[in-house]
């Protein structure tokens, strides 16, 4: 492309910036003064690489960018790449060439292709024994230009590439041009995959790559295999095929080149490449279709075993993990392809072995060793495979890998074992992390391995477990206890064990383990934890593992797993506690106030009291909760008294929030039983006022007071708010005598400051009491209250407030669910409420947007039974179809265009005749929604929208097809992330 005043790309880049970018800006000296819109580019890159002023960095940084995609940076891009310049200017001129052909090829005319493509091999020949770093930009600008010329502007790129590069003629020496050729077509098919093309062009041209891959290959393994290629040479040979495989190359086509790899294998500098060229060969979709090519590679594969066994006796982790990498692609990718050659299964097992070698490589993960991970999802896959197949062949197979699998769980137990306590206070919280969630992925193992294995499973540790408790031959290891703990627990925390023989005696085993060690008390722990349901039906064990939870209670380095595993047991064995209950209480007393647990932990526990208390007598139930909450009550009221400060605050939202942790679990009348069936061992329903009730009516005053001195703090109102809102969730229809005053108190809070959870609250009471005659009236004039509360608030301006009109909209959405008749009231101002509606539609926080969309969707059905409803939507229904129609055209997330098809759909199905007028006269508008839109396309909206009454779905992929018409991306790829 020869130097002339009209370059490729200036005839359709008119929204380019008009900047100056002349050669002689170009070569301007750097150490002029940057003007602010029209410095050159090489004084921009300066400022950029050398000025020590980030804001002066940026600015370069930002007019850089601008740079890059305007008209002239087909000029001076080429400038850049002169010999004098440094590689960071040329850098970018090879950048700024690779932008200028990928997103903007259209604006280049065809008669200047040849040209450009003659220009990009000139420059490349001169920095094959350049800049690295220039030379790739460049290699990928010329990919990128033959993918746009290919198939049919240049048929034959890559083979003409080859030919090029192989002239004996070039100035530079044959590695230099080697070296140059191996990195074009490296690049090739890494731009393919990044590149923008549209679909139908990504077809042929990978097509045309298939095609051309015979131009390269014969190539690659000639230079291989040449003794006298220089070792970067051959490296570079196995990045190139590494590249080319991933285009789904036929695997029977790369054999040559695989087996060529392996053998580099031996090479430590060849090492990695090759590891990574074998894997994604092995690891392409396709490839199991070449069974006859995957059954030559086990031979090569269990050939790297002697190399795999020294490298694990040297330490070589980089080695051990690379040869992990390639059996494990193998196994993972096709085992049902190699399982499925009978006749050839005892080279499959060796496979198998050798995988379960890597799963065993000696030492700790990720210390030690960090291959084992590599291999545990391919333990699922061939366990997933020998389970599919039909029962006689599963039989079979079963035979051969059942004790494999019992194999298989040795040695993770053995793997996810602590080093010694010595060793484990010498690793990085990091390297514990890392083990923690090494430990979960072997958990999730073992549980699924069960569905192949069963209860023999469960037999096999308990058995192992018991001869290690009760050996006196070998010498006692926590350790060990611990894994197999470990593995009971994973195991029965999700398959149902209730049936299981072997439970009874590790629940006699527990006591008697020797409990030293916090790692092995966490695990004892969350073992009861995991058998708490078994536990509910043979409750004469409880005795034998409570004392050891209550006891673990307070260590606070057991602080999760105590807790946790003592609410398991209250939950689920509630009905068998009673006797226990005094002592539960006791203990837990004591630890709360000795403060042993953090907020979490504590809250917990108070959820674990409320299910415990639940199952007792109401005297009782009141008795332990006077011993319980007495302090916390004192202490309140000594807070209440005190001038409000952050260290206040904090003990005053830690008190409500165990209030409302113990009120959401008390259920005396046992609401969450209900759905277990009538054959549940109840308590007789308690004649008398709930016990919750009595306690929140003992203390309304006391929070009352909290609250005036609190009001403005929305975590504190918050807080009183879930004591409430969790008490009412739990106890339904038994919250019935607090209603009138928590309607009054509710009233008075959010009228002196406006706090979205009482709106929460204040939702939760309609949707439990607002269709109870005796409620009503209270319910009815909270309603009213906080409604003109927050139409007032609307007419300030509600922006800075958006939670409070999502909660709005959410309990307005619910008042006309549950009770419509909240609707019919003269003091209630529908018109008001519905243009604050239509103005939320407006926010840009999407949660109020699909909270004011639901508000609608339940309002529009009821315009024939609520005269009210009807009125306002025949007055403002026109308006409220505009938002919708502006939101559809561009003003709105994509991601919200659903909620608004639902209030398309709904004015549809209720307000036919009304929509049908509006839509037609509100887009006959010029420009709206958009002025992307033609005439044609709003007429054949409207009429789709209006065709369509019952199918909800097809209206939402209407309004989905408009919207991307609306927006100019219809047929755009970047519509596929949606």
């Amino acid at each position: 492309m020869e130097r002339r005043e009209e370059q490729p790309g200036a005839a359709g880049a008119g929204a380019a910036p008009a900047l100056d970018f002349t050669v002689e800006n170009v070569e301007k000296d750097p150490e002029w003064p940057a003007p602010a819109q029209s410095c050159a580019v090489l004084q921009a890159l300066h400022q950029l690489y050398y000025d020590p002023n980030i804001e002066n960095k940026n600015l370069a940084q930002k007019w850089l960018m601008q740079a890059q995609v305007s008209p002239q940076a087909w000029h001076f891009s080429w400038q850049l790449l002169q010999p004098d310049k440094v590689p960071e200017i040329q850098y970018f001129g090879a950048s700024a060439l690779h932008i200028k052909i990928s997103r903007y090829w259209s604006d280049i005319p065809t008669d200047q292709y040849e040209s450009l493509k003659a220009q990009l091999f000139t420059q490349i020949t001169r920095f094959a024994s350049g800049s690295k770093i220039v030379l790739t930009r460049l290699c990928v600008a010329l990919a990128s230009l033959a993918l746009s010329m290919m198939p049919d502007a240049w048929p034959c790129a890559v083979a003409d590439m080859v030919r090029l590069f192989q002239a004996e003629d070039s100035p530079v020496d044959g590695q230099g041009r080697c070296l140059a050729l191996l990195e074009l077509l490296t690049v090739l098919p890494e731009e393919f995959q990044t590149s923008r093309l549209p679909q139908y062009r990504k077809s042929l041209v990978r097509t045309s790559l298939a095609v051309e891959c015979g131009a390269v290959f014969p190539l690659l393994e000639q230079l291989l295999q040449q003794p006298s290629s220089p070792s970067c040479v051959r490296q570079k040979v196995l990045k190139c095929f590494s590249s080319w495989v991933q285009l789904e190359v036929p695997l029977q086509d790369c054999e040559a080149l695989i087996q060529a790899a392996f053998a580099a294998l031996q090479d430590s500098e060849l090492f990695d490449s090759s590891v990574e060229a074998i894997v994604n060969a092995i690891s392409q979709p396709d490839a199991q279709r070449y069974v006859n090519t995957l059954l030559k590679l086990i031979p090569l594969v269990l050939g790297l075993q002697d190399q795999l066994r020294q490298a694990v006796q040297n330490g070589d982790m980089e080695t051990s993990h690379g040869i992990c990498r390639i059996a494990v692609a193998l196994g993972e990718n096709h085992s049902r392809a190699l399982l499925d050659q009978v006749e050839h299964w005892q080279s499959f097992l060796a496979l198998v072995n050798m995988i379960m070698f890597c799963t065993g490589i000696p030492g700790h993960f990720p210390v030690n060793e960090t291959t084992s991970s590599l291999t545990l999802t391919f333990w699922y896959t061939l366990q997933d495979d020998i389970l599919s197949f039909e029962a006689e062949k599963q039989a079979v197979y079963q035979q051969v890998y059942r004790p494999v699998y019992f194999q298989l769980v040795d040695v993770l137990l053995h793997k996810a074992q602590f080093p010694s306590d010595e060793e484990y206070g010498f690793w990085s919280s990091d390297e514990k992390e890392q083990f923690r969630i090494y430990r979960v992925d072997i958990s999730d193992t073992l549980m699924y391995v069960y569905e192949m294995l069963g209860a023999e499973l469960l037999s096999n540790l308990y058995d192992k477990l018991g001869r290690l408790l009760t050996s006196s031959e070998e010498p006692y290891s926590w350790q060990h206890t611990e894994a197999l703990l470990y593995g009971f627990q994973s195991i029965a925390e999700t398959i149902d064990v209730n049936y299981s023989d072997v439970v009874p005696g590790l629940i006699g085993l527990i006591p008697r383990i020797s409990i030293s060690n916090v790692q092995l008390a966490d695990t004892v722990m969350f073992t009861i934890g995991a058998l708490s349901e078994w536990l509910a039906d043979h409750p004469v064990m409880i005795n034998s593992v409570l004392p050891l939870v209550l006891h673990a209670l307070g260590n606070p380095e057991l602080s999760i797993s105590s807790v946790s595993t003592l609410k398991k047991i209250c939950r689920e064995c509630k009905y068998d506690l009673p006797p226990y209950a005094a002592n539960i209480v006791a203990v837990s007393q004591d630890v709360l106030m000795k403060q042993i647990h953090k907020t979490s932990q504590c809250m917990w526990l108070m959820q674990a009291l409320g299910f415990l208390l639940s199952a007792l007598q109401v005297e009782e139930i009141l008795k332990n909760l006077h011993s319980l909450i007495s302090p916390y009550i004192q202490q309140l009221e000594k807070l209440a008294e005190e001038i409000p400060n952050p260290s206040n605050k904090l003990a005053i939202v830690h008190i409500l929030g165990l209030l409302s942790n113990l009120f959401t679990t008390l259920d005396v009348s046992h609401h969450e039983d209900d759905h277990e069936g009538p054959e549940l061992r109840k308590l007789p329903v308690p004649q008398g006022p709930n016990p919750v009730v009595v306690v929140l009516q003992q203390v309304f005053q006391l929070i009352q007071k909290v609250l005036s001195k609190w009001l403005n703090d929305a975590q504190v109102v918050e807080a009183v708010c879930a004591i409430f809102e969790k008490s009412v969730k739990t106890l339904l229809d038994d919250f019935a005598p607090m209603v009138p005053q928590l309607c009054e108190m509710l009233g008075r809070m959010y009228s002196t400051i406006p706090q979205a959870s009482a709106l929460d609250l204040t939702r939760q009471l309609v949707h439990i009491f607002a269709h109870e005659p005796a409620h009503f009236p209270p319910i009815e004039a909270l309603f009213l209250l906080v409604t003109s509360v927050t139409l007032t608030l609307f007419q300030q301006g509600p922006r800075d407030h958006p939670d409070i009109v999502d909660s709005f909209m959410q309990l307005l959405a619910q008042a006309l669910k549950r009770k419509p008749d909240l609707f019919l009231c003269e003091r209630l101002d529908v018109k008001a409420v519905f243009q604050c509606a239509v103005l939320a539609l407006k926010f840009p926080e999407a949660p109020t947007v699909k909270a004011s969309c639901g508000f609608f969707t339940e309002l529009l059905p009821r315009c024939g039974e609520v005269e009210p409803v009807g009125k306002v939507v025949q007055e403002d229904g026109r308006m409220l179809l505009i938002a919708v129609l502006e939101a559809i055209g561009g003003q709105a997330s994509r991601s919200l265009m659903d909620c608004f098809a639902d209030i398309l759909f709904a004015l549809n199905k209720h307000c036919f005749s009304l929509l049908s007028v509006w839509i037609k006269e509100a887009l006959q508008s010029p420009g709206f929604p958009s002025a992307r839109l033609s005439p044609e396309q709003k007429d054949t909206f409207s009429q789709q929208i209006l065709r369509e009454r019952v199918n909800k779905r097809r209206v939402k992929e209407m309004v989905k097809e408009f919207t991307l018409l609306c927006r100019g991306l219809h047929g755009t790829d970047y519509t596929a992330d949606y």
